[in-house]
């Protein structure tokens, strides 16, 4: 998933935390960032030490640690994790799932419900056919291939029981994939991480997916820009001041690919089997969890814009949307949003 989330420091180091080489530095004269290398992308904290902060290496120490019982569990890139063991059974075999994976599930089945299947983590079959997950590019699916992958997705594929976190698949060839999900649950672990060491004020991000504390040093909101959906440049839509909240994007304009002529997104709906063909470019959500950030983001994405809109306003999602509409950008958000929107988004 794309992640067009990028943390702003004052409005100066508008890119700075994104690409800026791993190591620890100087984020401002009253804070400290940390930075490094997790699941494929980048991470980084700033933080307002004090006098009970322990030191660099510890606050990194219990980082990559929260870091890695999400690679541990969900990475459908590590062989031996949770998720790929389960994904290499046959049908018809209890597999006992560990903690954080169960509450990774119960949440992605939750919100598969409320989005009338928008959002689906058995869609593996579809993302491998169209050439979007580990396995990398295959060539151009036919009908016939998409209606047989199509038919491995689904979660009535697999039986679960949440009480003793056993799963099971029904069918052959189904498999999960919590990529849409689990950076997110890794923001909210690292998180709670830095919470248990007492920090009280900072702005963990990894990949553009982000949760907050407290304030800034400076004592001022933290402020995060929602990147333009703009092939070829890196300029800023909008501004959000927040704290104690995690914020996710998910857009379809950075990852695709050209097939004879026509754009493919790598987000699959997996309804259809095809990728997403709709206005809907971006989709930015603000909620106390990233994880549940990420996954409705993706969700919203999915459904298009009418359909977000709606379910977005039923649901009490703080969203905020934007669309193509021939060669212009339109936006739309939730009135639960509307507090996040920074007055000084314009001066940017």
């Amino acid at each position: 998933m794309a992640n067009p989330l990028v943390p702003v420091f004052g409005l100066v180091c508008v890119l700075v935390a994104v690409i800026a080489a791993p190591g620890c530095g100087q984020a401002g004269p009253d804070a400290m960032r940390l930075q490094g290398s997790i699941y494929g992308t980048s991470w980084s904290v700033i933080y307002v030490p004090d006098e009970a902060s322990p030191p660099a290496t510890e606050i990194e120490m219990a980082l990559l640690s929260a870091f890695d019982i999400v690679n541990q569990s969900m990475s459908s890139y590590e062989p031996n994790s949770v998720i790929s063991q389960f994904n290499a059974l046959d049908s018809n075999i209890s597999f006992e799932v560990d903690p954080d994976f169960s509450t990774v599930f119960n949440a992605a089945r939750r919100i598969h419900g409320l989005s009338g299947g928008a959002y689906d983590v058995t869609v593996t079959p579809l993302l491998e056919l169209w050439g979007f997950g580990p396995t990398g590019p295959t060539a151009f699916p036919s009908d016939d291939m998409i209606e047989a992958a199509q038919a491995k997705v689904g979660l009535h594929h697999v039986d679960w029981s949440p009480s003793t976190r056993i799963l099971i698949k029904r069918s052959e060839g189904v498999a999960l994939d919590f990529s849409s999900i689990a950076k997110g649950y890794g923001v909210d672990l690292g998180a709670a991480a830095l919470d248990k060491l007492g920090l009280k004020h900072f702005m963990l991000e990894v990949g553009g997916e982000v949760q907050l504390r407290g304030r800034k040093a400076r004592g001022g909101m933290w402020r995060i820009a929602i990147e333009r959906p703009e092939l070829g440049g890196r300029a800023i839509q909008a501004v959000i001041e927040a704290t104690d909240v995690g914020i996710a994007t998910s857009g379809d304009y950075r990852n695709f690919f050209d097939y004879e002529g026509q754009r493919y997104s790598h987000i699959v709906d997996p309804r259809s089997g095809y990728p997403i063909e709709h206005d809907l470019v971006s989709v930015t959500v603000v909620h106390s969890s990233t994880a549940l950030a990420d996954a409705w983001a993706t969700a919203l994405l999915v459904m298009g814009s009418k359909q977000a809109n709606r379910t977005a306003k039923d649901l009490g999602l703080a969203a905020y949307m934007v669309s193509r509409l021939g060669d212009d950008l339109t936006v739309s958000w939730t009135s639960t949003f509307e507090r996040y929107l920074s007055s000084a988004a314009d001066d940017v």
